[in-house]
């Protein structure tokens, strides 16, 4: 998930040099220190068995609440513990079972977004009315990847349960950052691995949002400095490259959101009912929108095609320049009606706060809806279904000063991009699979900016190695059933390599 610091959309990535965090062995420790570090830090890893229905197959699993420790790389001293939880199916052989590493974004964005919301066992229960009251009720999942792969979610420092163990801004720093980020987490996944005797099986890495820019870093991590080898990476509503997302650096922004635009208006399902909005978005749009701002004729003919896309009234977009940002379109899609659309799915609209005013800060409709019984059932599955005994301890669903803290990097957020890395990993790795997801009504990261960034890639070979898939809904489209659906069978294809 890609969290807005304020509404903006926005989130981080980059290359600055962070000090190294982690080692895999430190110097012995007296029987005191060990203790305090005990108590100090999560409750150890439980494991509980369980079994759910997966198309008509009832499926026993083992699941696994505990936390991977990460240490100075110096001292040894106890940095962080990154919790986890993990479902394995029962009676399966290890050398061939795909093992699944999950991440969401923000950065901030805990790892119950993408597990309880579509692919574990379990999911929270969604009604046809979000609200943030609603009841934190959890269903089996009968979507759940669980049928074709083991899953370990992962909660980065900062969400979640996980947990600091060391005080300072300095420690933090280290670990919100882009690099330091992914070299942490790749020691996270190493670690497991070898805890758990899964070293030798296929691993994948899924990601949403900024969890899909930070996948394609981590793999490279992994491979560089973990020697892990990973068979694919999962992408769900990705940023590739954030100057996408900001029209005021790269022109060619509002031709990426526009048929995402249309997609609200049209309240399309498939591409093909956007083919016309993609061709103008490509074509005739670039060409009227580089002539600038002098040529009125050019201005006339934007006006005219955006606002018909859009469904925004001619006056709007004419005082726009026919350069329509996110925040423009969800406050004036349905002003008249005092009503605010989510950036997240221009599908879902909410009440306007204001108005009358000008201020371009809000709530959004769905993230802010549905955090709240998010974030609660999942407290309930670690406590109840998991026994892991946290205590009091709050879960995270989405830290909001984790991204406000985050260091892209030299250049700043703008200037941040995974594209690099992406081609790096394809152009090494022959057997490297890559999946990319994205809502069509996804108004954070738009399905058309990331098509245009792989169109640019070389076939490496066999161009079904990149797979783009479309969806019905939003940045979280798989909170509606049919796009779950179609979602795991994306995955469930690319994982058995097919």
């Amino acid at each position: 998930m890609i969290r807005k610091v304020s509404i903006a959309l926005a989130l981080a990535a980059s290359l600055i040099v962070a000090p190294h965090i982690v080692v895999e062995a430190a110097a012995p420790k007296k029987e005191s220190e060990e203790q305090a570090d005990a108590v100090r830090g999560l409750p150890p890893e439980v494991v509980t068995t369980h079994s759910v229905t997966l198309a008509g197959e009832k499926i026993g699993f083992s699941a696994r609440a505990g936390a991977v420790r990460l240490r100075d790389a110096q001292t040894g001293a106890p940095r962080a513990d990154v919790a986890f939880v993990s479902y394995e199916r029962a009676e399966a052989d290890p050398l061939t079972r795909p093992v699944v590493f999950v991440f969401n974004g923000g950065p901030g964005a805990a790892s119950a977004w993408l597990g309880l919301g579509g692919l574990s066992p379990w999911r929270l229960a969604v009604g046809s009315r979000l609200s943030p009251s609603a009841p934190p009720l959890v269903t089996d999942n009968a979507e759940s990847w669980l049928a074709f792969a083991d899953l370990v979610f992962v909660d980065p420092p900062g969400t979640g349960y996980s947990k600091f163990l060391a005080d300072g801004d300095e420690i933090k720093k280290q670990f919100f950052s882009t690099r330091g980020d992914a070299e942490a987490l790749a020691v996270v996944v190493r670690k497991w691995l070898a805890a758990h005797r899964r070293s030798a099986s296929p691993k994948y890495l899924v990601g949403e949002s900024y969890g899909g820019f930070r996948i394609v870093k981590l793999a490279r991590a992994l491979r560089e400095r973990e020697s892990v080898g990973v068979d694919g990476l999962l992408m769900i509503s990705p940023v590739l490259d954030f100057s996408w997302l900001e029209g005021s650096r790269n022109l060619l922004s509002y031709a990426a959101y526009l048929p995402s635009f249309a997609a609200v208006a049209r309240a399309a399902e498939d591409r093909a009912a956007l083919a016309d909005a993609e061709a103008y978005a490509a074509g005739e749009f670039v060409a009227d929108l580089l002539k600038g701002a002098q040529d009125r004729d050019a201005l006339a003919r934007l006006a005219a095609n955006v606002a018909r896309l859009s469904g925004l009234e001619r006056q709007t977009v004419e005082r726009a320049g026919g350069r329509i940002d996110v925040r423009n379109f969800v406050r004036n899609r349905r002003r008249d009606a005092e009503q605010l659309l989510s950036a997240y799915d221009g599908d879902v609209a909410g009440f306007d706060p204001a108005p009358f005013s000008q201020d371009r800060d809000w709530a959004d409709p769905l993230l802010d809806t549905l955090r709240t019984p998010l974030g609660a059932a999942m407290s309930r599955i670690v406590s109840e279904k998991l026994a892991w005994p946290i205590g009091d301890a709050r879960y995270e669903i989405l830290n909001d000063s984790v991204a406000h803290d985050w260091d892209f990097g030299r250049g700043g957020r703008l200037n941040a991009e995974a594209v690099s890395d992406l081609r790096q990993a394809l152009a090494l790795d022959p057997r490297l699979k890559v999946l990319v997801v994205h809502g069509l009504t996804d108004l954070v990261t738009p399905y058309f900016a990331t098509k245009l960034l792989l169109d640019q890639l070389p076939a490496y070979g066999e161009a079904s190695r990149i797979r783009f898939v479309t969806l019905p809904g939003g940045h979280m489209s798989y909170i509606r059933d049919e796009s779950r659906k179609l979602l795991r069978d994306a995955a469930r294809s690319t994982i058995e390599r097919r």
